[in-house]
């Protein structure tokens, strides 16, 4: 059996595969590039149908961030010509989302710069929630406030959070080369104290950041152990400002090698392609659609998306459907696991694959499987070694934001 079906069969039985089989992913020829994303668009395809969650961001603080995260525009210390502002009112954030849901947007994600939430930014979080909810019955709210203390993720539910997102971004290997202001330890902490919580977990990653593809499927499998219900992965965007801004590492083809990586590894959780999209996947964007079953919709953080017109538009011409507000997102697994109390972390009770003896993440006990490769497929024994090559910068395709929440113009929805 080739590489392909292996991860095909192990994607349908929610099985991990192997790390080998990761990398081979990650590590295929442009040449095999289509029959990577029809395999892994059988898994998206098995979990998901052609349903595409719609997701609207709102910035409720902008800018003045103590934290040196080498990616952010709002780190401390950017240069980036960001808009800045402290935080919204709930009357602000309510109309702000409103934009997003009568988009199509089904879940509004409310996120704040800073290290993290004081209990009066909870405080204020949650009359924003309250007012979004009292206007819009049906829509998921996720909070992502930055590294939470105890408590504070209690307190979100109880205000009606539906779920908090706090990424990983890169493994752990090389987390102290782009933030040194926290640790990879306090990312992970907070993802399980808003599991504890009842929330539904969000964390996933940004790719473009001079990463090997050791770093990318590490960090996909310590997000396979912590199990979230989202994955959303990001691609860099490479603000002038910032750290990073010379890191044009990607190319459409990479980023889709690393959506089907992610696929096959966290096959029935729900893969959302976040930043980065327009300036990395380009053309390729409804290619991705097989892979991914959420997008943001509309604007970013601080910079500009596709028009919200051209993501519905794109998202019908690929034959997919915009997710409705009365369907359930995830596989029922998975929603049975969460009303049990289980679910993120929960590898036995969750039916995540694999798990005993597996370690999802420690690299001798995961990397324990074996397939077989033919001649069109990466010698799976020893990965090859797959340098990204260098993607022409398109700054061009970087736009600042500069309409919607903080503003007195319209968003992009």
């Amino acid at each position: 059996m080739d590489l392909l079906n292996t991860l095909v069969d192990k994607g349908l039985r929610r099985e991990l595969p192997t790390r080998e089989e990761a990398l081979s992913v990650l590590a295929t020829s442009d040449d095999d590039l289509l029959d990577v994303v029809a395999a892994a668009g059988k898994v998206r395809r098995h979990w998901f149908g052609r349903r595409v969650k719609l997701n609207y961001l709102v910035n409720l603080k902008s800018g003045l961030c103590p934290e040196d995260c080498s990616y952010c525009s709002q780190r401390l210390g950017s240069k980036a010509g960001i808009l800045k502002y402290t935080w919204l009112k709930p009357d602000e954030a309510s109309k702000a989302a409103a934009a997003g849901l009568a988009g199509g947007a089904k879940r509004v994600c409310l996120v704040a710069s800073g290290r993290g939430p004081t209990d009066r930014d909870v405080d204020r979080v949650s009359d924003t929630i309250k007012a979004i909810k009292d206007q819009n019955e049906d829509v998921e709210v996720c909070a992502c406030l930055g590294l939470l203390s105890d408590g504070q993720a209690e307190r979100l539910r109880e205000a009606g959070a539906d779920a908090y997102n706090h990424n990983l971004n890169t493994s752990e290997a090389t987390y102290g080369e782009i933030t040194t202001t926290h640790t990879y330890a306090d990312r992970v902490d907070t993802v399980q104290k808003a599991h504890a919580a009842g929330l539904s977990a969000c964390s996933g990653l940004i790719a473009g950041m001079g990463e090997s593809d050791e770093d990318l499927v590490d960090v996909v499998f310590s997000l396979r152990e912590l199990d979230p219900d989202s994955v959303p992965v990001n691609f860099l965007i490479p603000f002038e400002g910032t750290p990073l801004a010379k890191e044009w590492n990607l190319t459409p083809q990479r980023c889709l090698r690393i959506l089907a990586m992610v696929r096959f590894v966290c096959p029935d959780a729900e893969v959302r392609i976040a930043g980065g999209r327009e300036v990395h996947l380009r053309s390729m964007q409804p290619l991705a659609l097989n892979l991914a079953n959420s997008i943001f919709l509309g604007d970013y953080l601080t910079s500009e998306g596709q028009a919200g017109k051209a993501d519905l538009d794109m998202i019908a011409d690929a034959g997919f459907e915009v997710e409705g507000a009365g369907e359930v997102t995830l596989p029922q697994h998975r929603v049975d696991v969460a009303a049990a109390g289980g679910g993120c972390g929960s590898h036995e009770s969750a039916g995540c694959g694999s798990h005993e003896g597996a370690g999802c993440g420690s690299h001798e006990s995961a990397g324990c499987g074996s397939v077989c490769g033919s001649a069109a497929e990466p010698d799976v024994s020893e990965p090859a070694v797959n340098e990204p090559a260098v993607n022409e910068p398109r700054t061009d395709l970087v736009a600042v934001r500069r309409r919607g929440a903080g503003t007195d113009l319209a968003p992009n929805a």
